[in-house]
């Protein structure tokens, strides 16, 4: 499918704001029907109606990618709108908690729920479509640098980007195996200008941390490191339209990893992965 976007559809998790929007743009400037999803009912409105306003071709389906039931309505919405699905960006993510250990249930079952969950409800859902369609589809899931290194201030979300990138890795092996039409790529940004350091403002009600003195504690701690995040995301990071940019030209040369804005990264992951072969000959000697 490789430059050939014109009237095909595309399905972005995480829509209305930061990349997803950046994304939605993309695909509408090429020409595609697009699927708006996210779980912030009025930016996502608004998204839509301004796409619209400027000619695409686009629907709204409002979202909880960590409920299997959303993630069902939404593709069937899609079908009965469109009647197929083509690209399949599974964008959605948050962030919560700190320390391993200080990091509490609700942190780990929020973050969890959108960053993994979201992702393996949406496989589950919209592979069998893509499947059954017998055309040139690609799935692109994005997690992050952080996913390819070995620290960070939230353990929820460093380790969830981590799960995207492996559970991407066995993705694109399983359906290689199956010798489909399906590309898969994994998306790990850099500093990119989105709203991810106030991610808490979509985060239910059941899965806010108690009002005690520890959890005021780990809130506390979270959002001085969101705060500096922040500082960083506006002093360092391109826009979402660039991004996504960067993601198509990646797509149509058929990376599999897809970086943008994250070459002063880059030494980390190669010290990471050093270490690990370090480690592994260390028992040789």
């Amino acid at each position: 499918m490789s430059g050939n976007y014109r009237d095909k559809v595309a399905v972005i998790t995480g829509a209305a704001s930061g990349i997803g929007q950046g994304l939605a743009e993309h695909c509408c400037r090429k020409g595609m029907r697009v699927v708006l999803a996210d779980i912030e009912t009025k930016v996502l409105q608004q998204t839509e109606t301004q796409l619209k306003h400027k000619g695409a071709s686009v629907i709204a389906v409002q979202t909880d990618v960590s409920k299997l039931s959303d993630m069902q309505a939404l593709a069937q919405k899609t079908l009965e709108n469109f009647g197929a699905v083509h690209l399949l960006f599974n964008n959605a993510g948050v962030a919560a908690g700190t320390k391993s250990w200080e990091s509490t249930d609700a942190d780990w079952q929020w973050v969890i729920g959108v960053n993994l969950w979201g992702l393996i409800h949406s496989l589950r859902v919209f592979i069998p479509m893509m499947l059954k369609q017998k055309a040139d589809c690609h799935i692109v899931n994005t997690a992050s640098v952080l996913g390819l290194m070995s620290w960070n201030n939230s353990a929820t979300y460093h380790t969830t980007k981590h799960a995207i990138v492996a559970l991407s890795e066995q993705l694109r092996h399983e359906l290689m195996e199956e010798k489909s039409k399906i590309k898969v790529s994994v998306f790990c940004p850099g500093f990119i200008k989105t709203q991810i350091t106030e991610a808490t403002r979509n985060r239910p009600q059941s899965l806010q941390n108690p009002d005690d003195p520890e959890q005021i504690h780990s809130d506390k701690i979270f959002k001085r490191v969101m705060k500096f995040h922040r500082y960083l995301l506006e002093e360092e990071g391109i826009t979402p339209e660039q991004a996504a940019i960067e993601v198509f030209d990646a797509m149509d040369k058929d990376q599999f990893y897809i970086f943008a804005n994250a070459d002063e990264f880059m030494p980390l992951i190669k010290t990471r992965f050093e270490k690990i072969v370090q480690d592994i000959n260390k028992d040789k000697v």
